[in-house]
């Protein structure tokens, strides 16, 4: 059986009789041919169902119209709501997007951002895995002139755009909530390597919160996650009750974090949210699910990934390199629920 053969220029030309110059240059719309010849190849590109190859024209002109995109994970609904974001508005401008998983793992990213750098994507937004601690890997870029934007999970120092929320006032928002329940040893969960700023950031917020309320700081209560995971919330749950007193109160980093803890208490016999009340991160579909549901932060993902697309896009548009700049987004607000209600009690 003969393979099916992909269409070409040259092979439309034939049919035409036409050079391949002035197939290509018809397929482009270009002002030296004529609205008869263009109408003529288009409709017999169409007829024998020829795809122009973008990638082969972008490697020739060494740009691609892909973004890359290199996430921890596509299974949290945080990252998944940011690439939708990402997609829907790089789609706007006729952009693909290509999406790569670390798995938070910095091995795996440094592999990731060389793949994406040997695939001449023309722009990278990238939410650091929970290991780096060195982001030299993304020098291929910004020595280049290829944009790079962080988002969320961003390096403390990098000149580059990021895009990020404030994560200091999202920490001590949640933070005075449990106070303002009457929560007087309020524990806090905490994720990722002192490199990034995010999780530093939140937990600074918590710290703040504690001290203006003349509460104490326990490092006890604080807890250093060595991954982010429903499994690692469970130990670190039990870790915290485990204790001689207890806490009364948990600030979490994350909504599956938080339903960790939520269950486990649960199973030790521990009213939420009348022993122990929790807060989350995201706003996640699970903290609507969860028995009691989950107070939680609310997390402009899908707005971070549309303005982390936009900000390549219109550099790549621009003739002129922009300043970095950073955005941060105020509209995280806490969203109170059964888990750490207190006053419904």
């Amino acid at each position: 059986m003969e393979e099916n053969k992909h269409v070409t220029i040259y092979d439309i030309a034939e049919r035409l009789n036409l050079a391949t110059s002035t197939i290509s240059r018809a397929l482009k719309d270009h002002h030296t041919i004529s609205d008869k010849t263009i109408k003529k190849v288009k409709k017999t590109a169409e007829e024998m169902g020829f795809v122009p190859n973008t990638l082969a024209a972008g490697l020739r002109g060494n740009k691609t119209k892909t973004i890359g995109v290199l996430i921890p994970t596509v299974t949290q609904p945080f990252l998944s709501s940011l690439i939708s974001g990402i997609e829907i508005t790089a789609q706007k401008s006729n952009y693909t997007v290509i999406i790569m998983q670390s798995h938070d793992s910095y091995e795996k990213e440094v592999d990731m951002a060389k793949s994406l750098y040997s695939n001449r994507v023309s722009g990278v937004i990238c939410s650091l895995a929970m290991e780096t601690k060195d982001t030299s890997h993304f020098k291929q870029f910004s020595n280049n002139n290829i944009p790079l934007v962080f988002v969320d999970r961003v390096p403390k120092d990098y000149n580059t755009f990021r895009v990020v929320i404030d994560n200091f006032s999202a920490g001590y928002k949640a933070t005075k909530h449990l106070i303002d329940q009457g929560c007087k040893r309020i524990a806090h969960l905490t994720a990722g390597s002192e490199y990034g700023s995010l999780y530093n950031e939140r937990k600074r917020g918590y710290v703040e919160a504690l001290k203006d309320h003349d509460l104490v700081v326990d490092e006890d209560l604080i807890i250093s996650l060595e991954s982010f995971t429903y499994e690692e919330g469970v130990k670190a749950s039990n870790q915290l009750f485990d204790l001689k007193d207890i806490p009364d109160g948990l600030f979490a980093p994350g909504d599956i974090i938080a339903v960790s803890a939520v269950q486990t208490a649960k199973k030790r016999g521990i009213k939420v949210p009348d022993d122990f009340a929790v807060i989350g991160f995201n706003n996640d579909p699970i903290s609507q699910i969860i028995d009691p549901n989950l107070s939680t932060i609310t997390h402009p993902a899908e707005k971070m990934g549309k303005a982390s697309a936009e900000i390549i896009i219109k550099n790549l548009k621009s003739l002129k390199n922009e300043d970095a700049k950073e955005i941060t987004f105020l509209n995280t607000e806490v969203l109170v629920r059964e888990s750490s209600d207190k006053n419904k009690l």
